[in-house]
């Protein structure tokens, strides 16, 4: 079956590319035997197919790579190797950085920066980092009440919307943030329009304290909103555990997600702290699917334990 899905996924038949990224999304080691497969009749594309690829598998990207062979495809052997999140591949990458491959000069960044397509970094010391976790709950709405007395956005004067109330003695919710290195009660307030053209910062305290921070800046292209807009009166809360870290949706409605991997929708975007300028942590995905009939895009939620900051971006297609 998955070697009938992978040759009509060469031929470009949609409806095989949808059900191999289900089954990348589902169970990644279920491709594992038939990565071989994938790079013989050259589909590289989507990179997340490759999430479980081994270490033969990896040597033969690289080995594409250093060979020179093709150039114009480096750009999907990088992502292929990011998202394999191999040891193999980071050893690989970071040698490239120091001494590129041929075609690495018609690229937008190096090579080590696609490990963010992955989810993960090589930090200052030289470690790597991993920007997410592998436990994932599935996020459901629940209709919360406004509060009287709340802060606004100092650029459109809506009230501030809290995206997430976490407390980590919450055993699922410690556990979708281990990777975080946080502990107690996490806010996450932004403002929900201005979010949607910007990344906006807030301080965060484990006592769950969330302040706007002064540094973030409005874009000069962000409309003047004609009034203030009441944010969703609806809070995320954990329900069911999911199978893998893998499933969230930021197309479909039940497809907000606290921890796991997020499901972008453009290149990855993880908000870099405004503390320290690395890539901060995610969080979680809330789906505009779930805050309304008609809503669109997905909020992607980030924190950087370190300095004390979260931050909240927006995508749609």
């Amino acid at each position: 079956m998955i070697e009938d899905l992978i040759r009509r996924t060469a031929a470009e038949d949609d409806d095989a590319i949808e059900e191999l990224c289900a089954i990348a999304d589902s169970d990644p080691a279920r491709l594992t035997p038939h990565h071989g497969l994938l790079l013989d009749l050259d589909v590289l594309w989507p990179a997340k197919l490759y999430r479980a690829a081994d270490a033969d598998v990896v040597r033969r990207v690289i080995d594409q790579i250093d060979g020179g062979r093709t150039p114009d495809r480096l750009n999907h052997l990088l992502l292929v190797l990011a998202h394999s999140a191999h040891p193999l591949a980071e050893s690989a990458m970071r040698r490239w950085s120091a001494q590129p491959p041929p075609g690495v000069d018609k690229l937008h960044v190096g090579p080590l920066h696609y490990a963010q397509e992955g989810g993960w970094v090589v930090g200052p010391d030289g470690n790597r980092r991993d920007l997410c976790g592998d436990t994932a709950y599935r996020w459901v709405m629940r209709e919360t009440s406004r509060r009287v007395e709340r802060s606004h956005c100092p650029w459109c004067a809506s009230p501030l919307w809290t995206a997430a109330d976490l407390d980590t003695a919450d055993p699922a919710i410690g556990a979708a943030m281990a990777h975080t290195g946080w502990s107690g009660r996490l806010v996450i307030e932004s403002c929900h329009f201005c979010a949607c053209y910007t990344t906006l910062y807030s301080r965060v305290t484990p006592a769950g304290a969330a302040t706007w921070w002064a540094g973030n800046t409005r874009p000069s292209y962000l409309p003047d909103a004609a009034e203030p807009e009441d944010p969703p009166a609806l809070l995320p809360v954990p329900g069911p555990a999911l199978p893998s870290p893998y499933q969230a949706s930021a197309w479909n409605r039940g497809g907000s997600t606290l921890g796991g991997r997020p499901d972008w929708i453009q290149d990855a975007e993880h908000a870099d702290c405004p503390g320290c300028g690395q890539p901060m942590d995610y969080v979680g995905l809330i789906g505009g699917a779930d805050l309304d009939e008609f809503g669109e895009g997905a909020y992607y939620l980030h924190l950087h334990q370190p300095c004390g900051f979260a931050a909240v971006n927006y995508q749609q297609s």
